[in-house]
């Protein structure tokens, strides 16, 4: 088999670096020649940070995404049968990690992924970095039975994909004369001993406040120390922990009784240091530690070990393979140290039962369950979920609530921002928000949510409230209804009209359509003033709402063409070859453009208005749909002709506005394909984008407010809600279109067909 390895990698001094290389040896082993190792290593720094060996073929900057991309093509490309990737939030780029997503959603090739870290209590993010590296993978393989329950009942994966295969140890024996035993440092001591790299949770503390009473019975016991400070602590703290133990020991007259081997050990001197102590204690502070390494190495070598019950210490001592003390309780392993110094007996037993379980921790054995797996992997690619969905099914579709949206919203209208999922009442109130809040509790309605209508007065009181007497609206109110604006901006006021268009067409009831028609006319005379074209375009949607209950009225039609021949005119100065656009840049909010020529077309029954709302809809969709998942244009820095497309910052309301677009051409047409590119687009708020990750939060059934390149803005404000709430009512809604199409069929498949 040719397998490649996704992990960080020796030299590198690191947990999952030396686990990486354990295993690829260990698999090796198993063979009668050494099989082709292909290491794709994750780096902190620069490519050159660290001298690699031969195997490594590829190298990823932690904090560079472009890297984590470039990888999967580079492994796609490869001829290797499957990979095999370690997951630790803290060794991959973006928040928790979120960049190691970039590359197994486009890995092609079979994925076992190896989870060293499953919390019981997750952040969001976290939580959902870990159900998607999941669902991209073939197979999970944990090394503590509880990750299997917590990965099942918090995660929600299928227990048959995961797999429980212990953590190796050394397959080595300590040799006859074992040079350590004979070190000055160790002859004639009882010695304790502690290995891997330092850091503040290894509790290391407990283990030295206990010395007092330990010496008092036993004054020839040295407590060692075996290992260097971790890489990222030292760079950032400098050898601070290491020197607070110093001083703790000092304080409390046990110096003689420690001692710091501050290096980096191999393998062979970690069995002779590990034969040579009488026992080896794992004092770690936290329970939730599903993988000890060094716990798991320490039994495999037939150590006597005593260790805080931290959840991988509980399964592997059990049966009399160690003794247990509760966190930070010095006093409780001080009398266990005592007690099985005194009891030879006790302590040979515990040796005993440690080394003859650790023999099935030995490297070559794990080695062979893991061959096991990884040919199961290869041999039944069905079970592979590496190609994402081009459709969502409306069944795995989160239950609509409007739970959110009811604490965004007083007796004013609905708030603009929130802290987290907390409303943020300072920042006050706009038009833009209530506009979308009426659009989306009258969307509501009509699919049965009749609590939405408890919603309806306030934002319609809100217009009302901001319209001046000139019929534009003012955009911005303070917490304390004082007006911030005179005249808000063409958005805002197009986003108005939408709104009232939207109510006067689907109107709950008749007090209802006439309150929308009162706004709706007294803004009219402006119609004609509008210059900016998202302003004109939102205002196009609302006037054809209004022309659907109003088809008759001639002064109406007659400003739908008006605004109509703005966009057109735009987009005939700006169109070229290859651009097909009204801009000469990709902005915000992008899609409102096509989406009112869609509208204008199905009033106006103008083939030409059809046309180039067909073709600049599908330019638009070639840009920011791929194969796998929308990436709409980012706001940092726009996409001007000719230009490099920015990734990021990506926003709530550009979703929405292709959701609809799409919604409109499927309603017009019938055709599948904007259907499925519908579903596309909006699955983008459950975590097909480019960093894989939700905005939509389960939990407060709100929305986060956008993709930021390092990963979520976590503010859950009422744009971003609105967007998703609006986005998901469309999606139902295209569910239920019927054939009778409001269009003439022949005619939209004759602009197709084009």
């Amino acid at each position: 088999m040719k397998l490649t390895y996704i992990s960080t990698y020796p030299p590198r001094e690191c947990g999952l670096a030396s686990f990486n290389k354990s295993l690829i040896n260990a698999i090796n082993s198993n063979f009668h020649s050494e099989e082709e190792a292909f290491v794709v290593a994750v780096n902190n720094g620069n490519k050159d940070e660290y001298d690699y060996p031969g195997e490594v073929k590829f190298i990823i900057r932690q904090h560079d995404m472009m890297d984590y991309t470039e990888a999967a093509k580079f492994i796609n490309a490869s001829d290797t049968h499957a990979c095999v990737l370690q997951h630790e939030f803290g060794i991959y780029g973006g928040d928790n990690g979120v960049y190691v997503l970039s590359l197994v959603n486009q890995l092609e090739k079979p994925l076992i992924s190896v989870f060293h870290t499953v919390l019981e209590k997750p952040s969001f993010q976290q939580k959902a970095i870990l159900q998607k590296v999941a669902k991209r993978s073939d197979k999970i393989v944990v090394m503590g039975k509880i990750a299997v329950k917590l990965l099942h009942k918090i995660y929600g994966i299928p227990q048959e994909k995961i797999c429980f295969l212990e953590h190796g140890a050394p397959d080595l024996e300590s040799p006859v004369n074992n040079p350590v035993k004979e070190d000055v440092l160790f002859r004639g001591r009882k010695v304790l001993l502690t290995f891997g790299l330092l850091s503040r949770n290894k509790g290391l503390e407990t283990v030295i406040r206990a010395l007092p009473k330990i010496v008092r019975s036993n004054p020839e016991v040295l407590y060692v120390i075996l290992g260097s400070t971790h890489p990222e602590i030292l760079k950032n703290s400098g050898e601070e922990y290491r020197e607070s133990l110093v001083q703790l020991a000092a304080r409390l007259n046990v110096s003689n009784n420690v001692a710091f081997i501050n290096r980096f050990v191999s393998e062979d001197d970690l069995i002779n240091y590990l034969t040579a102590a009488d026992i080896y204690i794992s004092p770690y502070l936290n329970e939730a530690q599903i993988t000890s390494g060094t716990l798991a190495y320490a039994v495999g070598a037939g150590a006597a070990v005593v260790s805080t019950p931290y959840w991988h210490a509980r399964e592997l001592l059990d049966e009399g393979r160690g003794r247990l003390f509760n966190f930070k309780d010095e006093s409780g392993l001080a009398d266990i140290v005592n007690d099985l110094i005194r009891s030879p007996r006790k302590l040979s037993a515990i040796k005993k039962n440690a080394y003859n379980y650790g023999l099935n921790l030995r490297w070559p054995v794990i080695g062979r369950k893991y061959i096991d797996l990884i040919k199961e992997v290869i041999e039944k690619p069905d079970l592979s979920e590496r190609i994402l969905r081009s459709v969502i099914d409306p069944e795995i579709m989160p239950d609509f609530s409007l739970d959110y949206v009811k604490s965004l919203t007083n007796s004013t209208g609905i708030i603009q921002h929130a802290k987290y999922g907390i409303p943020n009442w300072k920042e006050g109130y706009c038009v833009d928000d209530n506009s979308r809040a009426m659009i989306m509790a009258l969307m509501a309605e009509k699919q049965g949510h009749k609590d939405a209508l408890d919603l309806l007065p306030a934002y319609m009181s809100f217009m009302l409230y901001m319209q001046n007497e000139g019929g534009y609206f003012r955009n911005f109110l303070s917490y304390k209804n004082e007006f911030l604006d005179k005249i808000g901006s063409e958005d805002a006021f197009g986003r108005a009209i939408w709104a009232l268009g939207y109510l006067i067409h689907h109107a709950p009831s008749s007090a209802y359509a006439k309150f929308g028609e009162e706004l709706f006319h007294k803004a009219r005379p402006n119609f004609r003033n509008l210059t900016h074209l998202r302003g004109v375009g939102n205002t196009i949607i609302g006037l054809s709402y209004y022309l659907r209950s109003y088809p008759s009225d001639n002064d109406a039609h007659s400003t739908l063409d008006h605004l109509t021949g703005i966009l057109m005119t735009a987009y005939d100065n700006c169109r070229g070859e290859t651009w097909k656009w009204f801009e000469n840049h990709l902005t915000y909010d992008n899609a409102i453009l096509p989406l009112a020529l869609l509208h204008s077309a199905e009033i106006t029954r103008d083939e030409k208005v059809l046309d180039i709302a067909f073709e600049s809809m599908n330019f638009l969709g070639g840009i920011t749909i791929n194969s796998k998942y929308c990436n709409p244009v980012g706001n940092n820095g726009w996409y001007s002709r000719d230009g490099e497309l920015p990734s990021y910052d990506q926003q709530a309301i550009d979703i929405m506005a292709m959701v609809l677009m799409y919604a409109q051409a499927h309603h017009m047409t019938a055709d599948p394909r904007y259907l499925k590119k519908l579903f596309r687009v909006y699955s983008w708020f459950l975590g097909e984008n480019s960093l894989s990750v939700p905005l939509y939060d389960p939990e407060t059934k709100g929305c986060y407010d956008g993709l930021h390149p390092t990963g979520i803005n976590l503010n859950q404000g009422a744009e971003s809600t609105l967007a998703y709430m609006i986005s998901h009512l469309a999606v139902l809604e295209a569910f239920k279109v019927d054939t009778s199409y409001l269009y003439d069929k022949d005619a939209v498949e004759s602009v197709l067909l084009k």
